[in-house]
């Protein structure tokens, strides 16, 4: 048996998560999905059913490692707060059940996987497909929280190397 790691891609309205386990031989894939909040309760409501939600997924598959994307900032700073809100949330989930969390850029995540740091969701999509042989996401969060889960087991023994890979992506 290998290490299981769990990757999650934060968002308020839907969280990708995507587990693996890493054997000596390659990656295999073990379960992705989506969880979801509605969007007419209010934000701590949200947040909540996300948190749930996460630790059902985290007590379900008990994964030994997980990883997030980081937050980029993008032009509403509205979203880029909600988002934030929302990492903190999946953040929390596995740091909560005693896993701990490692933060990748998107930069990075797209390097690790497909070699280009400015690769396209339609590259990172199709690589995730050839790494994990069988795997069939459901949702573009999923994927990509596959992609997360990939990045790290690329990573994970490697902290110098992620961070002079943050410094130049």
């Amino acid at each position: 048996m290998g290490i299981r790691l769990i990757g999650f891609d934060p968002g308020l309205r839907r969280t990708g998560w995507g587990v693996i386990e890493v054997h000596r031989n390659g990656l295999v894939h073990i379960a992705s999905g989506a969880v979801t909040s509605n969007n007419k309760n209010s934000l701590a409501d949200r947040l909540s059913e996300l948190f749930d939600s996460l630790l059902e997924v985290i007590a379900i598959h008990a994964p030994a490692e997980a990883a997030v994307e980081e937050t980029f900032v993008n032009k509403n700073p509205s979203s880029t707060l909600k988002l934030g809100q929302a990492r903190g949330a999946v953040m929390l989930a596995p740091a909560q059940c005693g896993v701990p969390v490692a933060e990748y850029s998107a930069n990075l995540i797209k390097k690790s996987l497909v070699g280009n740091g400015h690769a396209d969701k339609t590259q990172v999509q199709a690589m995730v497909q050839i790494l994990l042989p069988g795997a069939k996401p459901e949702t573009k969060d999923a994927a990509d929280a596959l992609a997360i889960a990939i990045c790290h087991a690329h990573h994970r023994r490697a902290p110098a190397l992620v961070s002079a890979e943050r410094s130049t992506a």
